[in-house]
This record gives C-alpha cells, sequence and structure tokens, in this order.
C-alpha cells in the first residue's frame, strides 16, 4: 500500500508518538460530536480506504436503507489527546464523510463548507474566520447537572488561584499541547461564564478548531467535578453565551482583501459588499447560526445580544460590528458576526455566511450606513426611519425566512436544508406544547 506523502507522515508521527487509539470525529448536521475508535493498527487502511460505519443513526444522515457510509480521515486534523494515560494514548483526526460510491455526502456538513470554500477559492478568496466561544461551569450534585454557576464573578474578574482560573488554564494547556493556540481566556459578563478563543485559521480548520475546543473545554471541566454548558441562554436574567464570529477574506498573496488604509473604517469595497450581503441574507442566516429554541433566548434586547440587523465599529448592539485598526495589524482588519451562538455546527454556520457574503461581492452590493447610536435605545419611530429590521424571534419565524433563502438552501443543499427544517420545526412543535414552571406560576391559581 502506497500513502500520499501527508497521509505518511501523519502515519509515522502517530507511530512516533505512541499513539495507541485513534478517534475519527465528525459531527451531525446539529453538530453534535461523534466519534469512532480504531486502534493504531489499522490507522493505515483508514487513511487509505477510509472507515465504513453505519449513518443511519446519525441525525439528518441517510435511511435504514442507506446506512453505509465511509469515513476519511484529514492528516492535516491530527490531534494528540492530552489527559489519556500512557498505554492507552489516543489521537483523533476529524473526518470526511463519503458514500459507498466513493463521492463526499451531501449530508456532511464538512464536505458542504468545503464546497463553499471552493467557490471563493475560485473567485481568489481565503475565508478566514476566528470565533469566540463563550459558556458556562456549572456545579454538580451527586452526580448530577445543576443550574447553579460556579462563581459569581463578572467580565475579566479575576481572584488568585480561584477555581474558574485553574479550569481555563488547564484548558489553554491541552489546547496548546493540541497544537492548537489559544488567543485569549477570560471570566464573562454572567456568573460561571467564561471565554476561550483560539487563533484565527482558515474557515476549514476554524471549524474542526472550534469541534476541539468545545471537546477539550467539556473534558476539562469534567476533570474538575464541573459541567461546561455551550446552552445559548441557560440562566434567567444573566446574559447569554454567543460565539461572535470574526471573519476576513484573504488574497492569493496572503494579504488582506478587507483591508484599505484610505477608509474611514478601514474596509475595502470587497469588504462593504461581504457586508452587504450578509446583512440581506441575516433573517435567514440566523437559522443556521442560531439553530435553537433557546437561541432566541438570548436574541432579545437588553443582554448586548444583537437582534437589530445594522452595522457599527463602536456600538456593540448592531449585528455586524468592525473592530478598531491598529497601523501594523493589517491582516485583522475584519468583520465580527454577532448573532451566532456555540450551539450551532460551525461547518454549517460557516458555509452559510461565507456564501452570503459572496453573494454581495457577486452583485456588488452596497450596504446601508453605520449606526453608531445604541439601538437598543431607539423607539420603533427611529428604527422605522432608519429602516432598522430585526431578527426574527423565534426558530420557526427563523426557519421560515430560510425557507424563502434560495442562496443558504443552495449553500446547504436540498438534503441537508429539508433535514435541518424537519428537525427545527421538530423541536419548536415540542417546545410550544411544554407547559412550564412560569405557567404555573403564572395561571394555575389565577385562573
Amino acid at each position: 500500500m502506497v500513502l500520499h506523502l501527508a497521509k505518511k507522515s501523519v502515519l509515522d508521527k502517530a507511530r512516533a508518538d505512541g499513539i495507541k487509539f485513534i478517534f475519527l470525529q465528525f459531527t451531525d448536521i446539529l453538530g453534535a460530536i461523534k466519534s469512532v475508535t480504531i486502534p493504531i493498527e489499522r490507522l493505515e487502511e483508514a487513511l487509505e480506504k477510509g472507515v465504513w460505519f453505519d449513518g443511519s443513526s446519525i441525525q439528518g444522515f441517510v435511511r435504514i436503507c442507506e446506512s453505509d457510509m465511509i469515513l476519511f480521515p484529514d492528516p492535516n486534523s491530527y490531534r494528540v489527546i492530552p489527559w489519556k494515560v500512557e498505554g492507552k494514548k489516543s489521537a483523533s483526526f476529524m473526518c470526511d464523510i463519503h458514500t459507498p460510491e466513493g463521492k463526499p455526502f451531501e449530508g456532511d456538513p464538512r464536505s458542504i463548507l468545503k464546497k463553499v470554500i471552493a467557490e471563493a477559492e475560485a473567485m481568489g478568496y481565503k475565508y478566514m474566520t476566528g470565533p469566540e466561544v463563550e459558556f458556562y461551569l456549572l456545579k454538580k450534585e451527586n452526580g448530577r447537572i445543576t443550574t447553579v454557576p460556579h462563581d459569581v464573578g463578572g467580565y475579566f474578574d479575576y481572584t488568585a488561584r480561584d477555581l474558574a482560573s485553574d479550569v481555563r488554564e488547564d484548558i489553554v494547556l491541552a489546547l496548546e499541547e493540541m497544537g492548537l493556540v489559544s488567543e485569549m481566556s477570560h471570566h464573562e459578563v454572567g456568573p460561571g461564564q467564561h471565554e476561550v478563543d483560539v487563533r484565527f485559521s482558515d474557515a476549514l480548520a476554524s471549524a474542526d478548531n472550534t469541534i476541539t475546543l468545545k471537546y477539550v473545554i467539556k473534558s476539562i471541566a469534567a476533570q474538575h467535578d464541573l459541567y461546561a454548558s455551550f446552552m445559548p441562554k441557560p440562566l434567567y436574567k444573566q446574559a447569554g453565551s454567543g460565539m461572535h464570529v470574526n471573519q476576513s477574506l484573504f488574497n492569493k498573496d496572503g494579504s488582506n482583501a478587507f483591508f484599505d488604509a484610505a477608509d474611514k473604517y478601514k474596509l475595502s469595497p470587497i469588504a462593504y459588499q461581504f457586508l452587504a450581503g450578509q446583512l440581506l441574507h441575516a433573517r435567514s442566516l440566523s437559522a443556521v447560526v442560531a439553530p435553537t429554541v433557546n437561541s432566541y433566548k438570548r436574541l432579545v434586547s437588553g443582554f448586548e445580544a444583537p437582534v437589530y440587523i445594522c452595522w457599527a465599529q463602536i456600538n456593540r448592539s448592531a449585528l455586524i460590528r468592525i473592530p478598531r485598526y491598529s497601523p501594523g495589524r493589517e491582516k485583522s482588519t475584519r468583520l465580527e458576526l454577532r448573532c451566532p451562538d456555540p450551539s450551532c455546527n460551525p461547518y454549517l454556520a460557516f458555509a452559510a455566511m461565507l456564501k452570503t457574503g459572496l453573494d454581495g461581492i457577486k452583485k456588488g452590493m452596497t450596504p446601508p450606513p453605520p449606526v453608531e447610536e445604541d439601538v437598543f435605545e431607539m423607539d420603533a419611530a427611529r428604527l422605522k426611519e432608519l429602516k432598522i429590521e430585526t431578527l426574527p424571534f423565534s426558530i420557526k419565524r427563523a426557519v421560515e425566512e430560510l425557507e424563502k433563502d434560495t442562496l443558504i438552501k443552495e449553500a446547504l443543499g436540498d438534503h441537508t436544508f429539508e433535514k435541518l427544517k424537519e428537525a427545527k420545526l421538530a423541536e419548536f412543535d415540542d417546545y410550544r406544547m411544554q407547559i412550564t414552571p412560569w405557567e404555573l406560576d403564572k395561571y394555575l391559581e389565577a385562573l
């Protein structure tokens, strides 16, 4: 068996690292991490021929009669798992999913992103993303998860050697041992809420890194007898957890296609067109980047979550913010999309985000003027005057917007769109029929 150079290189490295087990990881359409474990002895065959698995039980994949699928590990995604004990040392790969005919599976989120990336590359651009992942660390009681945050800290708070610091330090160290660079970690606004950022990279690697980051955060939290939750809004009247995504396009020569030194905001015409495309599709985009019932408990006015479809630099209530430029950091010029949350599938989210931005470039769109006023403080008349729309207020409304958006449906493909729509509407129906404690408190004795 003759392996491609990259495959042979990673095979040799895994053997040199003393790896015993390989986790072949992928996601379903909802972003849940799935994994198949093989011994190191099967890695060479896996790299060359793939590994068969049953896809019929995976959310959004195939029917029972179409169950055979093949996992192909991506050599570039090799990561050693640092907390595995000697003698059971393990490594992971992110995988592409193929059909028995050897073609990329139309419902594979990773393949969907690669398809849109190829579209951008054909236009001469590389799509770069840097997500900021927020989460809550919650206490356990008798082995059960509670909604009690593990501390009462606030934004950027720090107490020497407190539990939060220990957990975040262990997360960052684990990421570094896996070859990922953590740009920043800190306490967020809510009690027990934190953020860990991994350095920006091309969108495929960035999506892989986001999946790895979530896996690491949950694993390290469990080692501290805590539970890490990426639920967008776990605590009433506390800050929700977002996943703001910093994004830019790079030219083939490595320069930032979004940078223009002569512009007030240091944005190029390409950046403005990309921005306009995302604003135009924002309502339907929300179904992919904020995909749960609970996402819309976060997307409400008053908690720094973006509800209004506008852009700005200073105003953090805007949907898209332009971080300030500093001389010598032209490559950091970017657009920050603030509506995604960590419940999304990063592959599908980045694919839809890129597709809408490219639409703005292809059509030469012009965005509306920036809104530097605090939109949260505006009354209905002022919002109407500025023609500022809002995001949908529920996943059902977001899916209805998505149904009308042929562009994002094209990015997802018919198979994934239909499966996503089916899952989200079923989720909403289940939710709307629930009898909540709020309703019992409100109506049981009063009526």
